[in-house]
Order: C-alpha cells, then sequence, then structure tokens
C-alpha cells in the first residue's frame, strides 16, 4: 500500500498545478493525504482550498491543524487512510460477489467477520509513505513541529505488524533549481529520518507540482513487492461469500 503525505503551509505557486499531479498519483495506485501547518490561524482561503483539492484528487484526506495538533494528526491520517483503502477494495469485492458495497447488507455473523478481517489487514499489510515536506521560507519556524511528527510517525509504524518503510524528500531542492530533493530512501530505521533535519535549508518557492510528480517517478523506479490492485480487491473473497 503506498502513500504520499504531503505537509505545507501555503500555495504552490511554481510549475505543474498539484492538483492534475496528486491525480496522476491516484492512477498510479498511490494515495495523496494533505497536512496544511497553520501559524496564526490562518493560512488563507486558497490555500485551504488548494489542500483540499490535492487531496481530493489523490483519493486521500486533509486536514489543517496548528504545529501543536501537528504530529497527532500525520499518524492519524496515515492509519485513517489505509483503513479508507481496505474498505474500498472491500466495497468493490462485495459489489462483485453480492451486487452490493455496503457491509451493512451482510448477514450479522459475516459481517462480524468482514470488519475483523478489515482491521487485521489494516495492521498487517506492507505500507510506504513517501513523506514529502515543503521547505519554503515560511515553514521555517515549523521545522520543530514536523521532526517531532516523522518522529511520531516512524514510532507509530514500528509498533504495526506488516512492514513498514518511510522515505523522506522536500521541496524546493536548493539553490540550484532542483524542484525537489531526496533526503532519505526507503527505511524502516528511526534515526534515519532524524537525521535529515539539520540539512533542510528552508527557503524559496514552492513547486508542488513538480514536487509530487517526482515522488511519483522514485515510486515508478521499481517494484517495491505491491500487490496489484486485482489482488487487493480479491483479498476478502473468502469472506464475503
Amino acid at each position: 500500500m503506498k502513500q504520499i503525505l504531503l505537509i505545507t503551509d501555503g500555495c504552490s505557486n511554481v510549475g505543474l498545478s498539484p492538483i492534475v499531479a496528486a491525480a496522476h498519483a491516484k492512477a498510479e495506485g498511490i494515495a495523496v493525504n494533505v497536512v496544511g501547518v497553520l501559524d496564526y490561524g490562518d493560512a488563507g482561503e486558497s490555500g485551504s482550498m488548494e489542500i483540499e483539492e490535492i487531496a481530493r484528487a489523490g483519493g486521500g484526506i486533509s486536514r489543517m491543524v496548528h504545529t501543536r495538533q501537528l504530529a497527532q494528526t500525520v499518524q492519524m491520517m496515515t492509519r485513517k487512510t489505509v483503513v479508507q483503502t481496505i474498505q474500498l477494495a472491500v466495497q468493490r469485492e462485495l459489489k462483485h460477489v453480492l451486487g452490493s458495497g455496503a457491509i451493512e447488507d451482510l448477514p450479522p455473523e459475516k459481517r462480524s467477520e468482514v470488519v475483523r478481517v478489515m482491521d487485521e489487514l489494516g495492521e498487517s499489510t506492507d505500507l510506504q509513505v513517501a513523506l514529502l515536506i515543503d521547505a519554503s521560507a515560511s515553514m521555517k519556524p515549523k521545522l520543530i513541529a514536523v521532526e517531532e511528527a516523522i518522529r511520531d510517525l516512524m514510532l507509530s509504524l514500528q509498533a504495526r505488524q506488516g512492514k513498514s518503510e518511510i522515505a523522506v524528500f522536500h521541496f524546493p531542492g536548493g539553490r540550484h533549481g532542483e524542484e525537489c530533493k531526496m533526503d532519505l530512501g526507503w527505511t524502516d530505521n528511526l534515526t534515519g529520518a532524524q537525521s535529515i533535519f539539520p540539512k533542510l535549508q528552508m527557503s524559496g518557492t514552492t513547486p508542488t507540482g513538480p514536487a509530487l510528480m517526482q515522488v511519483i517517478d522514485f515510486y515508478r523506479q521499481g517494484d517495491y513487492g505491491r500487490r496489484s490492485r486485482e489482488e487487493t480487491d480479491g483479498m476478502m473473497s473468502d469472506y464475503v461469500v
């Protein structure tokens, strides 16, 4: 299961629309979640709308939060998207088998069995989360909160039964016109994620769309052992017939 978790505080202003980029991610089977980080209560109406539209186009969820809520929100969104993805797979399978995607339409004993298996899949399914951090100048005061959120997310992922990996990117990439830079490749090592923060230079524009496309390309570069969508849909077939 693949996710991009975008942490940002403002509107994109360079390159491809991030909404279009998020739609590309969804087409590749990658959910895009977006956390909008507020400072003094207002990221601007246009920024809020863009955050919601990116998540909608990417098949994910969005939240606007204050820095003190960031760590809790990142964990919640990651787990909620896993559950949401599994629920959609179950609904597709139910519709295929029964002609209805509603779990409530199952007999009570079947319903409880399906819910139990969904809970198990949420904990045991392999998960990759690519964190994409807005490192524009306005995010500098929020860096400590972002670091805490990533540390807590790593602890949460390590507590899962399934294999969980994280990769970290930031944008803009640097002083040489890079739109996005990879700070950390796939790892389940907590200390690896912590090591990136002293290196971040918070400055520049906000090329959110191009940065999303670069992370999508990173996913495309290799086969990370993910099941196809058809295999995922078939997970529940023994439980709903």
